[in-house]
């Protein structure tokens, strides 16, 4: 009988009184919530509480530049700050990459500015202190430039109908869209916003999203607050709608003026470049389930945003739902995302600043249960709103990724509804072990599209290398035909290394491997015991050759009793020869 951890009985009792709930109050697809359940038991069953870690999940994090939340803490008004402000983002950039996180949602359009040279909008206030102004560099390339030197991708975030309170467009002055397209502006509250139901409001946000696609090297363009604001019911669009409307039902109106903005930003990316991403973060309801009350705040009723639709239509590829929310307002909901994406990626957006004391001090366990549950009922990855909350380590949970979730890489699924063609493998590999490095070239991979290529790096002591194995996976993307790998422990060095093409959908080719394992060959066995064909004996000698045990069904327990040290493998065949295969140092 396995005894669970006081971690996973903490995971397990939350997943159990959710799913009680879910059965006391007679909801519909109670059998789907106890496979759940069982499928939660299953996984957390052994001392450890590890899942399986896949290679192929969205983990990603929103990096807030408003007001210089997440960064830019430094003003670039000097040489010297402009430096610091980079490596500011670096220093981010760095600490994502060795938690094997892929993937940054940059916060690129602000509120009614941006931080990127732009002929559509000014310079937002949070690079130098004062709106308008050129920091002297670009921050968007620069950012996009560094992510994927660290294998990381990087959506550029817009937020789109908000443009700014009334301090934030005075100081945009004669730039701002409220004074160069005040037809397109609303002032509702307090704050100004763009009208979703003037056409005009399509052709400026796909403008925006254009020039961005167009001039730089972006993995994905992120929409946020592609909706109505709240209270949207008394939003004041009555002329709009007396011009537009055509006697449709009001509400209806207002999803399709949402809906016709995505449908259009969309076909305009995907034209410029079919391989961009293109996602948003609606509201982390949908609507009211069968399951659960969303208790008046949804995105379907209540901001007039039909997402599920966008993803039945296939004009998105993703959605990061805002799921702030916890216990039956949170796992309800995201089965409702998963059932309905169509084919195409849900990552659930958790609410980890919550965990902060100064908001509403959430348990860990509340975020742990979250992350398990994802990844049980299939959905694409995680999302982390919002970037200092992640990198603050609040309450550990950077210390609880690193040791429990993300152990090793893992790379954003390949888009095969855009294309599914892999580019051709690479060849004329060369490895040379020059002291202690290991320098590897290739020739270049043929690619079916124009988006190009780039490459992944693959090591292992087991020959053939298995490139479905996220340990084995030592870069995630590279852009030039050689690496050079020096490794920070000489007993890390890998033996055999193996190198594949990927396309920018995410396409993968098969490997091409840089040495093969050579005849009567020993193998290297990391961390785990040899696989012993029916009717051999696995015999499991001492570094002087003394046996120690035999096994013919070695198993973890096996593995524990060895304990620490160097040993070597043989294996008995049933006519009683005996061939040695392979050594271990644990």
């Amino acid at each position: 009988m396995y005894k669970l951890s006081d971690e996973c009985q903490n995971v397990f009792e939350g997943i159990k009184a959710t799913n009680s709930l879910y059965l006391c109050r007679g909801f519909e697809k109670t059998g789907e919530i106890m496979k759940i359940l069982i499928l939660a038991i299953l996984s957390f069953m052994g001392l450890a509480c590890l899942h399986a870690q896949p290679k192929t999940e969205i983990r990603a994090t929103w990096l807030t530049t408003l007001g210089g939340m997440d960064w830019p803490h430094r003003k670039a008004t000097s040489h010297a700050s402009i430096e610091a402000q980079k490596k500011e983002l670096t220093d981010q950039l760095d600490a994502l990459k060795a938690a094997n996180l892929n993937t940054v949602l940059f916060q690129t359009r602000l509120r009614g500015d941006v931080i990127y040279p732009s002929v559509v909008e000014p310079f937002a206030e949070c690079l130098t202190g004062h709106t308008g102004q050129d920091p002297k560099y670009d921050p968007l390339r620069f950012a996009i430039e560094e992510c994927h030197k660290r294998g990381l991708e990087l959506h550029a975030w817009i937020v789109c109908i908000p443009i700014g309170n009334k301090r934030q467009v005075g100081l945009h002055k004669q730039h701002s869209v409220v004074k160069r397209q005040p037809k397109l502006c609303r002032l509702f509250n307090g704050t100004w916003y763009l009208d979703p139901g003037n056409p005009g409001t399509a052709d400026y946000l796909s403008r925006i999203a254009r020039e961005i696609t167009a001039n730089y090297d972006v993995d994905g363009i992120h929409l946020d607050y592609i909706r109505y604001p709240e209270d949207g019911e008394n939003f004041p669009d009555q002329d709009t709608y007396r011009k537009y409307g055509r006697k449709q039902n009001l509400k209806q109106w207002r999803r399709d003026n949402i809906t016709r903005i995505v449908r259009r930003i969309y076909t305009d990316v995907k034209a410029l470049k079919p391989w961009v991403k293109v996602s948003s973060s609606p509201v982390g309801k949908y609507k009211d389930t069968s399951r659960y009350s969303s208790y008046g705040w949804n995105a379907y009723d209540v901001v007039y945003q039909d997402a599920q639709r966008w993803l039945e239509e296939g004009i998105h590829d993703a959605l990061f739902p805002m799921m702030y929310f916890k216990g039956n307002q949170f796992y309800p909901f995201a089965l409702d995302w998963q059932e309905n994406k169509h084919e195409r990626w849900i990552v659930p957006g958790l609410g980890v600043y919550f965990l902060h004391p100064r908001q509403q001090d959430w348990e860990l366990d509340e975020v742990m249960r979250q992350i398990y549950f994802s990844r049980e009922v299939g959905l694409d990855g995680q999302a982390y709103f919002r970037n200092s909350f992640l990198l603050g380590n609040t309450k550990g949970l950077m210390d609880e990724l690193k040791m429990h979730f993300y152990t090793y890489p893992a790379v954003v699924p390949p888009m095969t509804w855009a294309d599914s063609i892999a580019p051709t493998p690479p060849s004329g590999t060369e490895l040379r072990v020059p002291d202690k490095s290991v320098v590897l070239k290739w020739n270049p991979s043929t690619e079916n599209t124009k988006s190009g290529v780039y490459y992944r790096l693959y090591a292992s002591n087991i020959y053939p290398v298995d490139t479905d194995n996220p340990q084995n996976l030592v870069a995630t993307r590279i852009d030039e035909c050689r690496y050079t790998v020096t490794p920070e422990l000489p007993w890390l060095q890998r033996i055999y290394w193996a190198v594949t093409a990927v396309d920018r959908f995410g396409n993968e080719s098969s490997p091409t491997p840089f040495n093969r394992k050579r005849e009567n060959e020993l193998t290297v066995f990391d961390g785990q015991l040899p696989q012993v064909p029916e009717g051999y004996t696995l015999i499991i000698s001492d570094e002087t050759g003394l046996e120690i045990l035999r096994s013919t069904h070695p198993d973890n327990s096996l593995r524990d009793r060895l304990g620490t040290g160097f040993f070597r493998f043989s294996l008995m065949a049933p006519d009683g020869t005996i061939k040695p295969i392979g050594v271990a140092v644990w």
